[in-house]
């Protein structure tokens, strides 16, 4: 059962971030700002100026009293000792921000906007170093760890990319639709109805591999190697759209929240393990496989050429509604799952050992 964090905020709670001391900061519409203790109580308040909707909050990977914030087109810079005034404000995104990232060597702060823009900020210089760009909203941006200068990206292009600062120009770009038609032709009519619109990605603690939530409902997980990345997994997750996707601290342990009001947890470890030696060998065998098992049937099968059937969920919450956003904490010596959706509460839900 979930425990109701309340009091925090009176409109819909938009983001979630957990810093390493274990305080939550949540930002809700019309600028509200909330801190939280482990219990669930709110510690601390703010309402941002203009009350512009609070669309993403991250703490500072070195400074856990440093809480980077974003409200419309500027990011703002708190104090969590002493949550008032920002000490600082960015204002280099031309349209509403959507995500944010810090770096884990606190250099670069990227900030994924609606024009598609990518802004990536010195903190040091506080100047902008690196303007990244999509074809359309980029909903979700996350650099990956130990590799300060690289990030992925993705967003309602449809496109999944992978950079480095010190090219203004992504490495390796993957459209999901076009990847889809290529493997499903017969079935890929439905991809027009629900195209795999990208909402959200998470990376996982090694920095290779990482894993994008879409419209169309499907998971997808991909391994980064060199200057590229390959889909190594795919599978239908929820329903409706999938919202959020987050890579827990253990390896491959991936939360998913969907449109669906459904939140749930994935073991992708053994799928991403077989696939370390030579994903691109194992991607052709299972296309092979599944071409042959379609053509036995003389029909081809509901599960695509690298779907896999025996990823099932290890943990379903049916949380009701829908998933603004997932975070995790260690609350009191054991794991919660908590998450954000329309109303004004932050839900906690213990997660089994």
């Amino acid at each position: 059962m979930a425990v109701k964090w309340d009091g925090g905020h009176s409109s819909s709670v938009l983001c979630l971030a957990v810093s390493s001391d274990g305080l939550v900061a949540s930002g809700a519409e019309r600028g509200e700002l909330a801190l939280w203790d482990g219990g669930g109580s709110p510690v601390a308040q703010l309402r941002l100026p203009q009350a512009e909707d609070v669309t993403s909050v991250v703490f500072s990977a070195r400074r856990p009293g440093t809480l980077y914030t974003s409200h419309g087109e500027t990011i703002s810079v708190l104090d969590v000792r002493s949550l008032q005034e920002p000490l600082q404000r960015f204002r280099v995104n031309e349209e509403e921000i959507n995500c944010l990232s810090v770096n884990d060597a606190d250099g670069f702060l990227a900030a994924a906007d609606d024009s598609g823009a990518i802004k990536v900020v010195d903190l040091e210089s506080e100047k902008v170093s690196r303007s990244l760009r999509h074809s359309n909203i980029c909903s979700s941006v996350a650099f990956r760890p130990q590799r300060p200068q690289s990030l992925v990206s993705c967003g309602l292009d449809m496109q999944v990319m992978l950079w480095n600062l010190q090219k203004a120009r992504p490495l390796w770009t993957m459209n999901l639709q076009e990847c889809d038609m290529e493997e499903e032709s017969p079935q890929s009519a439905g991809q027009f109805f629900n195209p795999p619109l990208a909402h959200s990605l998470s990376v996982a603690s090694c920095g290779n591999v990482f894993g994008c939530g879409a419209q169309d409902g499907k998971v997808r997980i991909f391994r980064v190697t060199g200057v590229r990345f390959e889909r190594e997994l795919e599978f239908q997750a929820h329903s409706l759209g999938v919202s959020q996707v987050l890579f827990m601290p253990e390896a491959y342990w991936l939360l998913s929240g969907g449109n669906d009001g459904k939140v749930l947890l994935w073991d992708v470890s053994s799928s991403v393990g077989k696939l370390q030696k030579s994903p691109a060998k194992s991607l052709h065998r299972r296309k092979a496989q599944a071409a042959a098992s379609s053509r036995k049937d003389g029909k081809l099968n509901k599960v695509a050429s690298n779907e896999h059937p025996g990823v099932v969920p290890k943990l379903s919450i049916e949380h009701g509604e829908k998933v603004n956003w997932l975070s995790c904490a260690e609350i009191k010596g054991s794991r919660r799952v908590l998450v954000a959706d329309q109303t004004s509460s932050v839900s906690a839900y213990p997660l089994p050992e």
